[in-house]
């Protein structure tokens, strides 16, 4: 676990176990321009405030019974210009301590749904293992910013003190479409970068082929082995 405090942000959890049932947490953190107020259960994030858009967001899955956190947002608020009067305080007493930073690995772009041609779906990009948090994630379709349909959530703490951090992108897929996932922190130098093509995910003829293949294979050696073994027998 990480002691370190960043200059830049922050943050701090709690978590909480029961009977080894459920776990909560609640991560609180803060920069001189943004803020983080979160709260998770069992691995789901469940509730965060939206600094920038001034509201609480809900994003809970359809399988779990729906919480709501009533004056959330106004105590988000509070505590946040809290953590900038305890950042300010810490930048001062730390200014001279180096700080640890862990940089992300290329982040991980996958689609939510199975890819159907010019049906709608999402990408997501999954960055994971770095600290401090957050990172910043940009998107490109065809090599020009994507600025439409991109939904990014808080910074979720791991169990070692490092974070993970989603991205997604509301998309329809098109052959010929070439979309990218950056990352920036400040432990990197440049930003690290992924790519995802709609082509390359639609099924080709290799795979048919090479299954074909193998079944001819495995076919010939069953016979092989069978002859052999009644060739066995005759000599006895």
């Amino acid at each position: 676990m990480k002691i370190n405090l960043p200059l830049l942000l922050l943050c701090w959890a709690l978590c909480a176990r029961a009977n080894v049932l459920h776990e909560d947490i609640n991560i609180r953190g803060c920069s001189d321009s943004d803020g983080e107020n979160m709260y998770g259960l069992d691995g789901e994030e469940v509730w965060y405030a939206d600094f920038i858009n001034q509201k609480a967001v809900e994003p809970q899955p359809e399988f779990m019974d729906h919480m709501t956190y009533d004056g959330g947002y106004e105590q988000a608020q509070v505590n946040l210009q809290i953590c900038r009067q305890n950042m300010k305080l810490r930048q001062r007493a730390l200014k001279n301590e180096t700080l640890e930073n862990d940089p992300p690995p290329n982040p991980t772009i996958y689609s939510r749904d199975d890819v159907e041609l010019g049906v709608t779906n999402q990408l997501i990009c999954h960055v994971s293992r770095f600290y401090p948090a957050p990172v910043q994630i940009h998107w490109t379709k065809n090599g020009e910013n994507a600025t439409q349909g991109i939904r990014s959530n808080p910074p979720y703490v791991n169990k070692d003190g490092t974070f993970q951090q989603f991205s997604s992108l509301s998309f329809v897929p098109q052959l010929g479409d070439i979309y990218s996932c950056s990352v920036e922190h400040p432990a990197l130098q440049h930003p690290k970068t992924s790519l995802w093509d709609v082509e390359k995910t639609q099924p080709g003829l290799g795979p048919s082929i090479f299954c074909v293949v193998g079944l001819i294979v495995g076919l010939l050696g069953v016979a092989t082995g069978t002859f052999f073994l009644i060739k066995g027998i005759e000599c006895r």
